[in-house]
């Protein structure tokens, strides 16, 4: 709504319609594939943590590097 430049909008557009199309189903590799049966049985056996906690640990391991 704030955005007055009319090229930039039309560009926007143009960009967003053309990988609307483009999008559907997509082949993943066998890596990918482990990684999320991986994540599934994570999630099945109670192996997560909240993203409060994943914040906090990553701002210790971050403060942990600096020394």
């Amino acid at each position: 709504m704030t955005i007055k430049n009319e090229e930039f909008l039309l560009a926007l557009d143009t960009l967003i319609s053309s990988s609307a199309e483009k999008s559907g189903p997509f082949e993943l590799t066998k890596e990918q594939e482990l990684m999320l049966a991986m994540s599934e049985e994570d999630i099945a056996n109670g192996r997560t943590i909240s993203q409060d906690d994943l914040k906090s640990k990553s701002l210790q391991w971050l403060e942990s590097k600096k020394s």
